[in-house]
């Protein structure tokens, strides 16, 4: 049984395993599209889009890589705590990271073809979770200046919460596989939005939280 004073270190190891374990499978489906660019994969309909156009894939793959990964530690109390010079400064690089990563992605939608599976409504999800995802961040940045710390944390969190939504579809396109079957079209289209919303969802819930508690910034 653990004691109080190893709990706060048993949380954050929680939080950033599993922030790290959320990213995984995106972070490892990016390297393998940045290697296959890289290797003179055979084109065909599928990507296509990608080696007319690569830079906006691969920033906005080196981007959402750095920006899930190293910012899973922003949101554990006690490592940010611990390690408030880190916070501070590896905090400017995330959130760049995070603002390349939604940059590109709205580039992305507005000048490469859909994929074959993408539903009609896609497109439109995309163009709403992208700025949205911007201003949040823009607006953490701003809080920070203005050493409003809850507001900061808040505005990061559902940012974070945001560009984390790859993860999140993983787990609602495989429970659609295994229920029904492989999302297509307006299923898909479903399956995406679902993964944005439970993680907004949940932003808002631990923000929520948090205030309710009087308890300071969350990231």
């Amino acid at each position: 049984m653990y004691s109080a004073t190893k709990q706060p270190g048993l949380r954050d190891r929680y939080i950033i395993v599993g922030l790290i374990i959320l990213s995984l499978v995106p972070s490892l489906a990016g390297i393998v599209r940045v290697v296959s660019l890289a290797g003179g994969e055979t084109i065909n309909a599928d990507n296509e889009r990608f080696h007319a156009a690569p830079l906006p894939v691969i920033l906005h793959i080196a981007a959402s890589l750095f920006y899930c990964l190293a910012g899973a530690f922003q949101f554990a109390p006690g490592f940010r705590a611990k390690h408030g010079n880190w916070h501070r400064q590896s905090g400017r690089f995330i959130a760049a990271a995070g603002l390349v990563s939604a940059i590109t992605g709205l580039v992305m939608t507005l000048t490469y073809s859909a994929a074959a599976n993408d539903g009609p409504a896609l497109f439109y999800n995309r163009l709403i979770i992208a700025p949205a995802m911007v201003v949040c961040l823009l607006a953490g940045v701003y809080a920070v200046m203005k050493k409003n710390l809850q507001s900061h944390g808040a505005f990061m969190l559902r940012a974070y919460a945001l560009g984390q939504g790859a993860g999140t579809q993983v787990f609602t396109h495989i429970g659609y596989m295994l229920l029904v079957a492989t999302p297509t079209g307006h299923s898909r289209d479903a399956m995406m939005a679902l993964g944005w919303l439970i993680n907004i969802v949940i932003a808002e819930w631990i923000i929520w939280r948090r205030r309710r508690r009087g308890l300071g910034s969350i990231g």
